[in-house]
């Protein structure tokens, strides 16, 4: 009898040890302390992971957000040292892409164009900015860790969460909690979005100045999406992607020899001035176009993007990038990356008009998800059972109402000091580098701040910071813009 009550004990425990349900603690904080070396100089830094609750009006914790936050400990006092904001993008993407391979303190073991290297892992980055600002990466609702605590209908949740408003909203009363907790409100703070991240940062401007009363002195786009042009379509949206055409062709050694033997950035200026002023003319005639005219377009448009005469024609001229990473090398049997065009793929058939899969993200996702995991546990000390999200659930997405590059605008007029670098990659066919131009161009349309917008380009794609050289000019470009964004004891006022 006795041996069957212990057997049914036994059991009992079992099943309740089993029964625990994987959850992440609401609120928590782990510090720890490191030295790095960066540029020849001695940093020392703690990392502060962990989690912090988002609120509704009512006071009610409804997510949690995962961030992990660098504050370099021999540098000036805080109130000295820019705090920066970084996000990724997605929608839907943990914030690891930018930490594990651009600013942060530690990068992927990768080769030297961004090749994932075995065994996974990570070594330090002697180019991070962490010498000359503090840096916080923020992991929105449903990504890496992060997650919605209340109980919600999908429809709640997309109503709250899930959308570019929504996304804006709570974010923006999330940096203010933190800003308070961490102490920082005299610093000079900074925001950087990498792809959506590039819509969320010029929304989060305004949305912060206007509802969390907190001023910027610089707004960083890395590699942004705009919806106002890639879900519009159109003869500008079109045209808009015939120079990265050009860009990708040239890697790939597939323009016309005059072209090839000049350097990349002498011919992309060409092909940004005929799609400006002669695509996008000939593209808004559609099927009125004279005959005459029309070929002589898909002649030119040939000329820069490596494309056939005959196959731009058979699509009117108005040539999708899918059909472009399909079609450039289809001759060798390979494609191109999508977000990053030196990358290439094997597809099951080589007709078709876009590819069966992403040739770089996959390469991509080899070192980073191992990385980030081990990195997080080991270096960090920050451990769960909570599944990393590197691309959460977070679809539907709401793009409606989408003002944010007028925010953006409003921001930098009520703020005097506030200023905006752009960062391309030259191979990028996701987001492309003329479309930032764009986007740039069109932000004020009045001029008057044209002097405050910075564009810097690279020969790499999305992710321009994988490819060494741009790693190290890159992290450059943004401590100059921290620099030229500096208050340096000027009022805010124009003069």
């Amino acid at each position: 009898m006795k041996n069957y009550i212990f057997a049914i004990l036994i059991l009992c425990c079992t099943h309740k040890s089993f029964s625990q349900k994987r959850t992440l603690v609401v609120d928590t904080l782990i510090k720890t302390t490191h030295t790095t070396t960066i540029k020849g100089q001695k940093i020392n830094y703690t990392a502060h992971t962990g989690t912090q609750p988002a609120w509704d009006e009512d006071g009610e914790t409804i997510a949690s957000l995962f961030f992990t936050y660098y504050q370099r400990t021999n540098g000036n006092a805080p109130a000295e040292r820019p705090l920066i904001f970084s996000f990724n993008g997605g929608p839907g993407s943990a914030s690891v892409w930018m930490h594990m391979a651009y600013t942060g303190p530690r990068i992927l073991n990768i080769d030297d164009e961004g090749y994932p290297v075995q065994p996974y892992g990570f070594r330090s980055n002697p180019y991070s900015i962490l010498d000359v600002a503090d840096i916080v990466f923020i992991n929105p609702v449903n990504t890496g860790y992060s997650r919605i605590v209340k109980e919600m209908e999908e429809e709640e949740q997309q109503e709250v969460f899930f959308g570019i408003n929504q996304d804006i909203a709570y974010l923006a009363e999330w940096l203010n909690t933190f800003v308070s907790r961490m102490n920082r409100w005299e610093s000079p703070k900074y925001l950087i979005g990498e792809s959506y991240g590039g819509t969320r940062v010029m929304g989060l401007s305004h949305e912060l100045q206007s509802n969390q009363w907190m001023f910027l002195n610089g707004v960083i786009m890395v590699s942004p999406a705009d919806y106002k042009v890639i879900q519009r379509g159109g003869p500008l949206s079109s045209a808009l992607n015939l120079p990265y055409y050009t860009a990708a062709a040239w890697y790939h050694q597939k323009l016309p020899q005059e072209l090839q033997e000049k350097d990349l950035l002498e011919i992309l200026p060409e092909a940004e001035a005929f799609a400006i002023d002669k695509l996008i003319p000939a593209l808004a005639k559609g099927g009125f176009i004279d005959a005459n005219q029309k070929k002589q377009i898909a002649q030119k448009m040939a000329f820069y993007s490596g494309l056939s005469t005959k196959e731009i024609l058979q699509q009117n001229l108005d040539v999708t990038n899918h059909y472009f990473w399909k079609g450039l090398l289809r001759e060798e049997g390979k494609t191109i990356g999508r977000l990053d065009s030196r990358y290439t793929g094997i597809d099951k058939k080589d007709v078709g008009i876009h590819p069966d899969y992403n040739s770089e993200l996959d390469s991509w996702l080899h070192s980073f998800t191992p990385a980030i995991n081990h990195y997080i546990k080991k270096e960090l000390k920050f451990v769960t059972d909570i599944k990393y999200n590197m691309f959460g659930p977070v679809h539907p997405w709401d793009d409606s109402e989408d003002d944010t590059r007028d925010d953006l605008r409003k921001a930098m007029a009520s703020n005097p000091y506030l200023k905006v670098l752009n960062q391309s990659g030259y191979y990028d066919g996701a987001t492309t580098y003329f479309n930032a131009k764009y986007t740039q161009w069109q932000i004020d349309p009045s001029g008057k701040m044209k002097d405050r917008f910075y564009f810097k380009g690279y020969r790499s794609g999305h992710m321009m910071y994988l490819r060494k050289e741009d790693l190290i000019q890159s992290n450059e470009d943004i401590r100059t813009f921290i620099r030229q964004s500096a208050a340096n004891g000027k009022a805010a006022s124009y003069d």
